[in-house]
């Protein structure tokens, strides 16, 4: 069996951004896409379990009636305590033993949902192994951006491009120095 990977899958704008300031991601559903789901179904099929912050999961709360990710273990990073959620946990588990764990136990990779705070982290903590970016023809001006002020230089390798309609979805292996954090020089 592979090793399972942990993969950024996530929509930006042209200008960088993930998100309007106030979360919402209403301008992703207007797109000239590939005509079906642009690749989404089959990118779902890899994955064994998703990681999203608090912010994120209730964005995706008001997306639709159902929990877009019911059928798989689902971890919903958060610094205070929740009750019980239906088809998610929520934990305060540091990424340093939560990621490596659920690539251990995940039958698939880990999808890294979002935000951009947890983003820069998984990057910090040197724990990402892909990132595939769909890039969206749009210019938002502000909003929440992919790679938040701070974030770990890193060095990344495309492997993949792919034309889905307008939107560009780019895949990169974030390539990885033991002598630095994340950034590779020479």
């Amino acid at each position: 069996m592979n090793a399972s990977k942990t993969i950024l899958y996530i929509a930006m704008s042209l200008d960088g951004y993930i998100a309007r300031l106030d979360g919402s991601v209403d301008w992703l559903f207007d797109v000239e896409g590939d005509g079906g789901d642009n690749g989404y179904a089959a990118f779902y099929q890899t994955i064994g379990s998703v990681v999203m912050g608090r912010s994120t999961y209730e964005e995706v709360l008001t997306l639709s009636e159902e929990f877009l990710y019911a059928d798989r273990p689902a971890y919903v990073l958060s610094r205070s305590e929740h009750p019980p959620a239906p088809h998610v946990q929520f934990t305060t588990e540091h990424m340093e033993t939560l990621i490596p764990r659920l690539k251990e136990t995940s039958e698939g990779d880990v999808w890294i949902v979002g935000g951009g705070l947890l983003v820069q982290s998984v990057m910090e903590t040197q724990l990402l192994d892909e990132i595939e970016v769909a890039v969206i023809p749009k210019v938002l001006g502000e909003g929440i951006p992919l790679f938040p002020k701070g974030t770990s230089p890193a060095l990344l390798k495309m492997v993949r491009t792919q034309t889905l309609g307008q939107i560009i979805s780019i895949r990169y292996e974030v390539q990885r120095s033991p002598a630095s954090r994340g950034f590779i020089t020479g």
